[in-house]
């Protein structure tokens, strides 16, 4: 029988079947896992590796490479057999114990675990997002270092997505931002199999994707036949050059494709097809071999050599480099040192000395701050969800990043949370790029997913969360955060920092610019708060490093109480020592600006700050859920177990006992039973 137009035939289906051999046997062992989406993108998979990314298995951290993300993370086999089968660093016992401990093929994919991923993927939605940002990071790079004949970032990314991606809200978002950005050189391919784990895509949703891509300004291509190579091939190709808009390809697949009896069935999406089935599959496929993990030499020595065109690649990109260093020695040395990932020498000496700056809200001086970080570092550029002026994260004279103006460095991300938290994600993971966000506190509910997966990939991104307690006041309890401070201390690996004032949000930024190995957030005020009197000589805000430390000693060489607070609070903690002071008793006021810091330190440093003997109260506008770990079992927890309500902040201050009042009188009847006791 003729073999159709566009399929595979010879070394090349042996090549693509070998990724459904690989994805069917992995599975099966692991007992768990998604073996029908990889079979069906084993053809789409091999055009794309073989014939359009530029990538080097030997190198997987070129800078110059296309990236390429599986947004549909469940379909891990799919990626971990390419990266296998190129030449990467993941043997074929590391695809045998796929799913298991200590394995460097987990069941989705991780970054920094497995050589050959971009980003960690699996929950729906991010991994498009994060592409967004990879895109617009290259595009930035491009704009800002490339010279005619010299040019040095030049490449494509590329996502993978299914339709769950497409359902989830963040897709939405981060399409629009695509399409009004204007990526030309970043391209999706849409696997629309129609189907889900609960059965046909049509129980949840009838949308017309390519429609919906156009109206946000995609190019958009279909490809009828998911195993026709030669479609499959002309749509990438039309995809790659169309520069002034980013692309879709809408590509319609057969899940399990291959199998005799189950293709196209949803009962394949998420589960082993059984060992008679794979049998089944192997022989319609016509494999040459029923054994488990049975890699055909003449499939692994053409994959191989696909893999190895990709040291070629970089071997030209290296000599142009090599050129610019001599064309455009000041680019190019600043280039070499945004893409290193570390900060330029001296950043630190463009920060301002707030240590004598009026009495005004936290984020006023976190804007002062930003101002002089970038100024010193050149690849700082974010923005915010369309809060800018009230978050104070525009970049003075660093003009807007949109399609016309591609080097600008304020990006507007619309009311759009999710999108940006994951866009920033990408910038970070593309490299070159020290991206930061701002929001209010509250609406980082909305972008808590793309925030925890950057602390589990470890990624040194800035959230800029102003307005973050009920001192926001009018606005009311809509906006007003109380757990949210308490939810983002429970992420690991998330940097919180919640200064007290001009000097301390400046030692905010700095420790959030030195973490890079894991994203930061301040939290910042709306309301004005005072400059700190930190007592005789003044002690620095360099204790915010240590993320608690006496910001007023108690009037005794040992005091009656601790009064333990964060950022607005404290000035109200260091009211009540005042006033405790008049009631003969003696007060230490710490500042507790980062729970993480604080928990960091030494034991002996922890029980100098706060020994065990004495009384200690926390003070902070929020929930009290987790003070217990600084006030222990005995200690006072004042905050904000509630929603707020809307007035003027004082008034909601009062009215919630959040109060240097409710701190004296706390604080003299836990005394005074404590002596009736003794």
């Amino acid at each position: 029988m003729p073999q159709a137009v566009g399929r595979s035939t010879g070394t090349e289906k042996l090549a693509i079947d070998t990724i459904k051999v690989l994805a069917m046997d992995a599975v099966q062992a692991a007992r768990s896992g998604h073996p029908g989406t990889p079979m069906a993108l084993a053809p789409v998979g091999y055009v794309l590796w073989t014939r359009h990314l530029r990538h080097n298995p030997r190198d997987p951290g070129w800078f110059n490479r296309d990236r390429f993300v599986l947004s549909a993370g469940h379909a891990s086999m799919f990626l971990y057999s390419l990266l296998y089968l190129t030449g990467y660093d993941v043997s074929l016992d590391d695809i045998r114990r796929f799913r298991q401990w200590g394995s460097s093929t987990p069941g989705h994919p991780e970054f920094g675990h497995t050589p050959g991923v971009e980003t960690t993927t699996g929950p729906l939605g991010q991994g498009v997002a994060n592409t967004v940002g990879m895109a617009l990071a290259e595009r930035w790079l491009a704009a800002r270092y490339n010279r005619p004949g010299h040019e040095i970032v030049d490449h494509h990314t590329y996502a993978l997505c299914s339709d769950g991606d497409l359902m989830e809200g963040i897709s939405h978002e981060a399409a629009e931002i695509a399409g009004h950005q204007r990526l030309g050189k970043l391209i999706w391919i849409f696997d629309d199999n129609r189907i889900t784990i609960e059965g046909s895509t049509d129980l949840a949703t009838a949308t017309d994707h390519g429609r919906r891509f156009e109206g946000y300004g995609w190019h958009t291509l279909s490809v009828d036949d998911g195993t026709d190579l030669d479609a499959i091939d002309a749509a990438l190709t039309a995809a790659r050059a169309e520069t002034a808009r980013p692309s879709l390809i809408v590509l319609r697949t057969v899940i399990a494709e291959g199998s005799p009896n189950m293709a196209g069935s949803a009962s394949t999406h998420g589960a082993p097809l059984g060992g008679d089935e794979i049998a089944a599959t192997k022989l319609n496929i016509g494999y040459p071999s029923l054994e488990p993990f049975h890699v055909e030499p003449a499939a692994l020595e053409h994959w191989r050599a696909r893999g190895a065109a990709g040291a070629r690649s970089q071997t030209t990109w290296t000599r142009r480099l090599k050129a610019y260093r001599t064309a455009f020695p000041d680019l190019a040395a600043e280039f070499q040192q945004a893409i290193s990932g570390e900060l330029p020498a001296g950043w630190e000496d463009s920060l301002p000395d707030l240590s004598t700056a009026p009495a005004t809200a936290t984020r006023n001086h976190s804007g002062k701050v930003l101002q002089g970080a970038a100024s010193a570092i050149p690849a700082m550029i974010g923005g915010s969800a369309d809060l800018g002026g009230s978050n104070k994260t525009d970049i003075a004279d660093g003009g807007d990043l949109l399609a016309e103006s591609p080097a600008g460095r304020i990006i507007h991300f619309g009311v759009r949370e999710h999108a940006m938290g994951a866009i920033m994600n990408g910038m970070a993971l593309h490299g070159g790029i020290q991206p930061f966000g701002g929001t209010f506190l509250v609406f980082s509910d909305y972008m808590r997913p793309a925030i925890r997966l950057a602390a589990l990939m470890g990624l040194p991104v800035i959230y800029v969360f102003t307005h973050d307690s009920i001192g926001l006041g009018e606005d009311g309890p809509t906006h007003q955060p109380v757990e949210h401070l308490a939810a983002l201390r429970g992420i690991p690996g998330l940097l919180d920092l919640r200064p007290c004032d001009g000097p301390e949000t400046a030692e905010a930024w700095r420790a959030a610019l030195r973490n890079r190995t894991g994203p930061s957030f301040l939290s910042l005020t709306r309301q004005t708060v005072p400059l700190i009197d930190r007592g005789p000589g003044r002690p620095s805000a360099d204790g915010l490093h240590r993320g608690g430390y006496i910001i007023r000693e108690a009037r005794s060489s040992r005091p009656d109480a601790i009064v333990i607070a964060s950022g607005s609070e404290v000035g109200t903690a260091l009211e009540a020592r005042a006033r405790l002071a008049a009631d003969g008793i003696h007060v230490r006021v710490v500042s507790l600006p980062s729970w993480r810091l604080f928990a960091a330190q030494p034991a002996a440093y922890r029980n100098e700050i706060l020994p065990a003997a004495v009384l200690k109260v926390s003070l902070e506008a929020g929930c009290t859920m987790g003070w217990e770990r600084w006030v222990g079992t005995d200690g006072i927890s004042i905050g904000v177990d509630g929603f707020g309500a809307s007035a003027p902040f004082q008034e909601v201050y009062r009215r919630y006992g959040v109060t240097a009042e409710a701190v004296q009188r706390a604080v003299r009847e836990s005394i005074s039973q404590r002596n009736s006791a003794a």
